[in-house]
């Protein structure tokens, strides 16, 4: 069985090979891969994959023989800097590929980009392809505020101007992104989704899609440990990311401003970069509105010492990382299955998450931890400019001179304090807090379970093509 897997990036195991840097990203797309080539002698698929890469290696197609097993890689031009924008060109460079390739299963991972919505659009045989949901566009563009003040949504800072990056114009971007996955569903003949919220919005915008269910895959050292309560920091929270406001870090940036009266020795650890960086001249220049507002809250609240940026972490340095926190956090304002939380919930990590999309399902309030109140989702569809009409590039203000009054948006402190309360009941309650960890780690291995994850999409492959698996 020839199956074309389009993938929004490089395989770890592809960069590997070329020699270039790979991403984090997107990691259990590695444990899916390592699994069907290891055991291709077995399943007899003839796995081809292919990715975005830059203009000059557009058209890249390679062989490679990795030691679990034999892939052929296809490299196509994408701007996924620009994700918004759809160039019709992507079509052709994908219609060559699966001329060359003659899948009988295209599986494109992910709706976030054009090249879904390309292949949607040039395959020959649209019964033939596969849509995976992974974050819901259109669903991150109505909570992407994260409850920020206005003044600070509106706000820009030198680098945003340059970039033309405000923070209205990263939702603008999701905007336009989530009304293409809006087209590309309603237009898509198979989807694969894992979570209640997830099928609820497919069915939607396409009540006649054949709806599959499908967990995935966690990276393979992630199976291997578990936290242990006498080996982690005290009081330190984990958080996976925080870089635009969708992730929430200023819910925790809040939230802290009390946990710390109550434990002085609080630290919250975050991977990524930092974006709150304000020494240097290069640094004032590259600094977001978004950063320098989490540098406000963190200097208004005397947090600068406790809070450290972790910069881009490995799988391994991910997985150390939650072995050694005292709980893992997932503060965001929409997800729809967050892989961090599944590799905590495996680990056995104390996990507090707020309510929201996905997240309930994959996650049991009261059994595998905390879920507490987050950002209550604004139903009504932003699919205009008219909302982007008041975001001018001239006069822009800053957030040179944020005050208290600037940060006490009602609904803001609502669900800072929520997360507080989650926070400190996760702590204060240590035995109930070490049955949360083995019924989480219970809970995760069956959702991330290899092999019945593996077998789940063999049968779907078979659905789809009417082959026996």
């Amino acid at each position: 069985m020839k199956i074309l897997w389009v993938c929004n990036i490089m395989l770890p195991v592809v960069a590997e090979h070329l020699g270039v840097e790979g991403s984090n990203k997107e990691g259990w797309l590695s444990g899916l891969c390592s699994v069907i080539l290891m055991r291709q002698r077995e399943n007899k698929i003839d796995l081809h994959v292919a990715f975005p890469v830059e203009k000059r290696m557009d058209g890249y197609t390679e062989e490679i023989v990795t030691k679990a097993g034999r892939l052929h890689c296809y490299g196509f031009y994408e701007d996924v800097n620009h994700a918004e924008r759809y160039d019709k060109r992507l079509e052709v460079r994908l219609r060559r590929i699966i001329d060359t390739v003659q899948p009988d299963v295209i599986h494109c991972f992910g709706t976030e980009y054009a090249h879904t919505l390309a292949v949607v659009r040039c395959a020959p045989e649209p019964k033939k392809v596969l849509v995976g949901i992974q974050g819901v566009c259109s669903k991150i563009a109505q909570a992407y505020m994260a409850d920020l003040p206005e003044k600070i949504q509106k706000s820009k800072t030198f680098r945003d101007i340059l970039k033309r990056d405000s923070m209205l114009r990263q939702q603008q971007k999701f905007v336009i992104r989530g009304q293409r996955e809006k087209e590309m569903l309603q237009d898509a003949a198979n989807v694969t989704g894992r979570t209640e919220f997830d099928r609820i919005y497919v069915t939607q915008y396409n009540p006649g899609t054949q709806y599959f269910s499908m967990n995935e895959t966690l990276r393979t050292c992630f199976y291997e440990g578990e936290w242990k309560p006498e080996k982690c920091e005290p009081h330190s929270i984990f958080l996976s990311q925080g870089d635009y406001p969708l992730k929430g870090l200023h819910y925790m940036l809040l939230a802290a401003a009390r946990l710390r009266q109550k434990y002085p020795d609080l630290k919250i650890y975050v991977a990524g970069n930092s974006i709150v960086k304000y020494k240097t001249l290069t640094e004032k220049i590259k600094i977001s509105a978004y950063g320098k507002y989490l540098r406000s809250l963190m200097e208004e609240y005397a947090l600068r010492d406790c809070v450290q940026f972790l910069g881009r972490l490995t799988a391994a340095e991910m997985k150390a990382q939650y072995l050694k926190s005292n709980l893992f956090v997932c503060c965001s304002s929409n997800e729809n299955s967050p892989n961090s939380l599944g590799e905590a919930m495996i680990l056995g990590v104390p996990c507090v998450a707020a309510a929201v999309g996905g997240i309930p399902s994959l996650f049991e309030d009261g059994k595998d931890g905390i879920l507490y109140c987050g950002y209550e989702k604004n139903e009504k569809e932003i699919n205009n400019d008219s909302y982007f009409k008041n975001e001018s590039f001239s006069g822009a203000e800053t957030t040179e001179n944020i005050t208290k009054s600037d940060v006490r948006n009602p609904d803001l402190l609502r669900i800072s304090n929520n997360l507080y309360h989650a926070v400190c009941e996760m702590w204060e309650h240590q035995e109930k807090m070490k049955a949360f960890c083995q019924n989480a780690r219970l809970h995760a291995r069956k959702t991330h379970n290899r092999e019945e994850n593996y077998q789940k999409m063999l049968e779907i492959y078979a659905a789809i093509t009417g082959k026996n698996k």
